[in-house]
């Protein structure tokens, strides 16, 4: 029986390399990084419609609000498929708020704040039971084909998956990257389909239309132009326009008022409602 080796002539403090495309790169190279610009990236599924409850806008109001949602979704979950995404809310509020008064590292705050879209989601998936909710950790993201096959309507805390290594706010200590970016992030991986954020207003507006009656809705813009208008206020996380400019896969995201029912349907079916963020 022959035997065969390969014989690599290697000069003292050289590296030990394994023969590739990015052979001996930093991998920060901005010539390197173009010359793979291009490439299709699998879109796990394509299908998906990931929708995201708000903490604050929608689950904080309690039956009257969340109950004429659930049943929307869950009907929509019969004819499509959907990936629910919960925020965090009213908690999330009175933690950062304390935090804050402590002095605690955004990273902490960022941990401690993640818990309670967490309990979000388990209430979501109990509610939406009679439609085979059920709650999925991020570990399970790559099951989602299977589970969908089994007939499961999956729900998922919107957290993005930085904890203690949340990136420095540009501006104070409130960790930047919140559920929106979560649910963002979520959609980008699957090569989603739609990413629906469900608010308690009509869309984005010039102005918070709670504290400003004269705002007036935007009914399409880009990313870079929302992100070039340097608003005081917005609707989502501004982390989520900077991550739409440089998007591989979601090329728009959709805002719409979880409080007017038919509204998440008539997003998900294509219909004009709200506002359209495109990339």
């Amino acid at each position: 029986m022959s035997s065969y080796k390969t014989i690599v002539h290697r000069k003292k403090g050289e590296r030990f390399e394994v023969a590739n495309r990015l052979q001996g790169e930093s991998l920060v190279r901005k010539s390197l990084l173009r010359s793979f610009e291009g490439g299709e990236q699998i879109r796990l599924l394509p299908d998906l419609n990931v929708i995201k409850i708000g903490g604050h806008g929608i689950m904080d109001y309690g039956r009257e609000v969340v109950m004429p949602l659930v049943q929307e979704i869950g009907e929509l979950s019969r004819e499509h498929k959907i990936l629910v995404a919960t925020g965090g809310g009213v908690r999330v509020r009175h933690t950062l708020d304390l935090g804050l008064d402590l002095g605690m590292p955004t990273g902490v705050l960022a941990e401690l704040t993640g818990k309670i879209s967490e309990q979000n989601a388990i209430m979501m998936s109990l509610l939406l039971s009679p439609w085979h909710g059920v709650r999925i950790h991020t570990g399970d993201l790559l099951e989602l084909p299977m589970l969908f096959h089994m007939g499961v309507l999956p729900v998922i805390h919107g957290t993005p998956p930085y904890g203690l290594y949340e990136q420095p706010a540009e501006v104070g200590y409130i960790p930047p990257h919140r559920t929106d970016t979560g649910a963002f992030l979520v959609a980008e991986l699957l090569g989603a389909k739609n990413l629906i954020l469900v608010k308690n207003v009509d869309g984005l507006f010039t102005e918070n239309p709670h504290t400003h009656p004269d705002a007036e809705l935007i009914p399409e813009i880009t990313a870079q132009e929302l992100l070039e208008k340097d608003m005081d206020d917005l609707v989502l996380e501004p982390a989520v326009l900077e991550m739409m400019v440089h998007s591989r896969v979601i090329k728009e995201v959709k805002i719409v008022n979880g409080h007017t029912p038919g509204n998440v349907r008539a997003a998900l079916t294509g219909k004009r409602v709200g506002t359209l963020i495109r990339s």
